[in-house]
């Protein structure tokens, strides 16, 4: 498993979790993972050059199979959304990275400028899922650029109608911010949630595509 931190100008510090080449984990940027100053002090060297300078790769630091920590569930809104990354950093540092993850931060990266972007070839594991969220996860995914379905569409678009409460769960506890678009699936009374990260960002993300809530 290796950890992987990338730097997207007005937005911040992301993550993103690799195995073999298949995604297990993406966390949006923001400012949960940028360095204080206190942190500067500590981190030298390669990692500050890279989360300063912005370059389009990334910086990697392998891990066991542990893998990312389980999320805090109590943070994350039960109408669902993304959650801000875990605010650690790596003590020691690689340049080597999979294809994948720099496909996916350039992505990102083009995404979160404004310009249209699918995240179709991107390989993400799912062997954790059960077989209903492996549908919601398929459905979600080709929600296209600047739509939005109700969670109880979501259901339906998986197959499952009547399971709009699921499919607020699934999107609650998504790994995989922008790659499984979770921000496009919308309560029926309006934005709904988007986890500890807040409806602003939530807005802020539909607001790049021209959806306005």
């Amino acid at each position: 498993m290796t950890r992987h931190l990338y730097r997207v100008d007005g937005w911040g510090v992301g993550e993103v979790w690799e195995r073999a080449g298949t995604i297990v984990h993406h966390e949006l940027p923001s400012d949960a993972l940028d360095m204080s100053k206190n942190d500067a002090a500590r981190w030298e060297g390669p990692l500050n050059r890279v989360l300063s300078e912005g370059i389009p790769d990334v910086l990697a630091v392998s891990h066991g199979a542990a893998g990312p920590a389980a999320p805090d569930t109590r943070q994350i809104s039960p109408k669902g959304g993304a959650r801000l990354p875990a605010r650690t950093l790596p003590a020691n540092q690689s340049r080597v990275c999979a294809n994948s993850v720099s496909e996916l931060c350039r992505l990102v990266r083009q995404h979160l400028s404004g310009l249209s972007t699918t995240y179709d070839g991107i390989p993400i594991a799912l062997e954790w899922a059960t077989p209903l969220q492996s549908q919601f996860a398929a459905a979600a995914r080709a929600i296209p650029w600047g739509e939005i379905v109700s969670y109880g569409e979501l259901a339906a678009l998986a197959g499952r109608p009547g399971a709009a409460r699921a499919a607020g769960s699934f999107c609650a506890d998504n790994r995989y911010s922008l790659v499984i678009p979770c921000h496009r699936v919308v309560a029926a009374d309006g934005i709904g949630g988007y986890g500890s990260a807040g409806v602003e960002l939530k807005r802020r993300l539909l607001a790049l595509e021209g959806v306005r809530l």
